[in-house]
């Protein structure tokens, strides 16, 4: 095989090359073939280190042409104070699964953002209900802004809510969306969500903020903030109590919001109603009634950026968009 040598994008490539709406498309058909079991378990591996850590997911994709791609993220939280960089930097690597060629490198931050907005999109197409018109957003960072686009093209959101600990923030976001939508900044987060039909978490919190008693009947909440043992947004009583889907059984009952009620002993991972690739595969229904809570745990799974990614480069191949840069050279 001649090398080709590997496709490198930078960051704005890829924000310019795959649309939210695409994404969203991408990975519910990929939750499908998951629930079909045309996609094998994806790997994960974390190594900490004194101020952060690598965290690596990689999974396999296959198709006409198959691919093994890897996410590589970097996790340090003293990023913005001590060096003026971003919290989470990263990259991904996508394979050709036919002989390991190392087929294209780019940013993975923008993969990130739109592949967690597009589950939690795809979640709410089965979980939430049909109608509905009111939500919250918790965090406004570019996540809580990525959430909220998905939401808004999946559901019928008349009146938004948005809240974070730094106003500005929710400042911003609301003027974001202010053309579209009649959206509030809000400093009561718990009047808030007791008048939401969705609630959306995304923020970096150790401490549950969604309470029980707080969640009026029939609302979905996206958990999305916790993906390490020590992050946690949802009231473990409340994860007891409701139903509550995975997007990877195995990560949300080690990572996620799962985790710690698991750890409280109040559930274990046979109380969890199902996955999402379930769900979407038809092999269990979704919402069931107009009454019942549902929380989808969202702790981001490696076949989530790897049909993102590969849609990507698949849009790109042929076209001359990037550089090519040879490692065997």
């Amino acid at each position: 095989m001649q090398d080709q040598g590997t496709l490198l994008l930078r960051r704005t490539d890829v924000s310019e090359l795959l649309t939210l709406e695409e994404c969203i498309d991408a990975v519910e058909k990929v939750f499908r073939l998951q629930g079909e079991g045309k996609v094998a378990a994806p790997g994960i591996l974390g190594v900490k280190a004194p101020r952060g850590g690598l965290h690596v997911k990689a999974g396999l994709l296959p198709g006409e042409r198959s691919y093994l791609v890897a996410k590589l993220n970097t996790n340090y939280p003293e990023n913005a104070q001590r060096f003026g960089l971003s919290t989470i930097q990263g990259i991904i690597v996508i394979y050709d699964a036919e002989n390991g060629y190392p087929l294209a490198v780019f940013d993975s931050i923008d993969i990130t953002v739109k592949r967690t907005a597009a589950a939690s999109a795809v979640a709410a197409k089965y979980l939430a209900k049909s109608n509905s018109s009111t939500a919250t957003v918790c965090g406004c960072g570019q996540q809580g802004h990525a959430q909220l686009r998905a939401m808004k093209a999946i559901l019928p959101l008349k009146n938004i809510y948005v809240f974070d600990r730094d106003q500005s923030a929710a400042e911003n976001m609301a003027a974001e969306f202010a053309d579209e939508t009649e959206i509030e900044v809000v400093r009561d987060l718990r009047a808030a969500i007791q008048k939401s039909d969705v609630c959306v978490t995304c923020t970096s919190s150790r401490q549950f903020f969604v309470r029980k008693e707080d969640v009026r009947a029939g609302a979905f909440i996206a958990a999305v903030g916790a993906d390490n043992e020590h992050k946690q947004e949802i009231d473990p009583a409340l994860m007891a109590s409701c139903k509550v889907v995975a997007d990877s059984l195995e990560q949300c009952s080690t990572i996620g919001d799962l985790h710690h009620a698991i750890s409280e002993g109040l559930m274990g991972r046979e109380n969890v109603y199902g996955e999402l690739a379930e769900i979407v595969a038809g092999q269990k229904p979704g919402r069931t009634s107009e009454e019942e809570i549902i929380v989808f745990d969202s702790t981001g799974v490696a076949i989530e950026d790897a049909v993102a990614a590969v849609a990507v480069y698949e849009k790109v191949r042929g076209s001359d968009v990037g550089e090519y840069f040879s490692f065997a050279a």
